[in-house]
């Protein structure tokens, strides 16, 4: 029998908050019936009229227009707000790859993902671009990637994008067809198919013809959509209630506690390097669009101003500063040593004083702080830092920091 996976509903419903999403408290599976090749069994586990997350927004980067607050959002339109309808969980499909053969054209089916636990982001339908849809994509990939939730990876299929495309001569007013194009695996593809899609449709209906309402796919090495199968309607899957998985019933402080993980996400971060360091919108987006650089960053910033006090008496402005030595890439910041690349870079030495008076410096440190020494002796390398920034400012800068920190290493020895 299926078994519910503990973590992915709590990851789904940490995305839902994330997505400003209400969350249900009582929430159930669905079954969804239907046939195709990647479904052998018949039926997929899903969910339909009580999704654990529904009714959000998301602001897409770039806008100029204010979020609004979240009563205003349930009933007014804005441009560059991404309403999102549902966010629910499901398991996963098998995976079909076609390809052309000496034996002739072959379809595989690969099993090895079915039944992983897949979490759908449904929106509204409020792109009228490519452009929105990339910024779209991106900004949900970012938040996933600060949720730690999954690598988000497109080309690894860890991340699939599936438009739904129609035309309509009334922007407020839905086509009464929607062609949706299946498992798209990268930005490019995404617009590039939507594309297609659009000059597709609009010849059909200059020549009179609606489009149908059918599943396509992205053929890469032919950049045209192809028909998959019909597009069935929410009554063709005859959704029941899963029999093998009961009803969910959460508690407020289940919710709560999950809120409560919720890291700083993207536009947030963005928001406080532009008012806490100065960095303007570009550079701020640069520092903050990849998680891990992200944290980079803030570690080295952390580490240079605290193993190099003097920086903070010299210069006010030295989170900027250390923002731009990154962004112009001067500073490699996956370096061991950038911390101390970016002190010498930020306070050049104007003149030097003699080793024998750095010894005596340094002799006079150890002696002043010997839980830092025997910390260090029992392993804790990074007070090695604590001790350098003592010492340079005890010399005012007035020395190299690289061949200190070796006349300082070779002293605790």
């Amino acid at each position: 029998l299926p078994v519910p996976n503990r973590k992915a509903i709590e990851w789904t419903i940490l995305l839902g908050l994330a997505l400003n999403c209400k969350i249900n408290l009582s929430s159930r599976f669905d079954r969804k019936n239907y046939f195709y090749p990647d479904l052998p069994k018949g039926y997929q586990i899903s969910q339909y009229e009580k999704p654990f997350c529904h009714n959000g927004w998301l602001k897409i980067p770039n806008s100029k227009v204010q979020i609004p607050n979240k009563s205003e959002v349930q009933n007014t339109k804005y441009e560059n707000i991404i309403h999102i309808n549902r966010v629910h969980l499901e398991e996963d499909t098998a995976k079909l790859s076609h390809a052309t053969t000496s034996d002739g054209d072959v379809s595989l089916i690969d099993f090895n993902r079915s039944g992983v636990p897949l979490v759908e982001i449904v929106t509204e339908p409020d792109f009228h671009n490519t452009e929105s849809v990339k910024e779209y994509l991106k900004t949900i990939q970012r938040i996933v990637r600060y949720l730690g939730i999954s690598d988000a990876d497109m080309e690894r299929g860890t991340m699939r994008c599936e438009p739904s495309i129609s035309l309509s001569p009334d922007p407020k007013k839905l086509a009464n067809y929607r062609v949706e194009i299946k498992n798209i695996n990268s930005f490019k593809f995404a617009e590039r198919a939507i594309l297609f899609e659009i000059q597709r449709q609009t010849e059909m209906l200059e020549r009179g013809v609606t489009p149908e309402q059918e599943t396509r796919g992205w053929d890469e090495n032919k950049n045209i959509t192809v028909l998959q199968r019909s597009k069935e309607n929410a009554e063709d899957y005859r959704y029941f209630p899963e029999p093998d998985i009961p009803p969910f019933f959460f508690k407020e402080e289940f919710v709560e506690n999950l809120r409560k993980q919720l890291p700083e996400l993207p536009a947030e971060k963005r928001a406080r390097y532009v008012s806490e360091f100065g960095l303007n919108e570009y550079e701020a987006g640069i520092l903050t669009d990849d998680v891990k650089a992200a944290k980079k960053f803030e570690e080295i910033l952390t580490n240079t101003i605290k193993y190099y006090p003097i920086l903070t008496n010299t210069n006010k402005k030295i989170q900027k500063e250390v923002a731009k030595l990154i962004i112009n890439k001067k500073i490699d910041i996956n370096s061991k040593t950038a911390a101390e690349d970016i002190f010498k870079l930020l306070q050049p030495v104007q003149s030097t004083v003699s080793d024998e008076e750095i010894e005596n410096v340094i002799k006079k440190i150890l002696a002043k702080n010997e839980k830092a020494v025997s910390d260090y002796k029992s392993g804790k390398t990074q007070v090695l830092g604590f001790l350098t920034g003592l010492l340079m400012r005890e010399l005012k800068g007035k020395c190299d920091v690289v061949e200190v920190q070796k006349m300082i290493l070779k002293m605790l020895l």
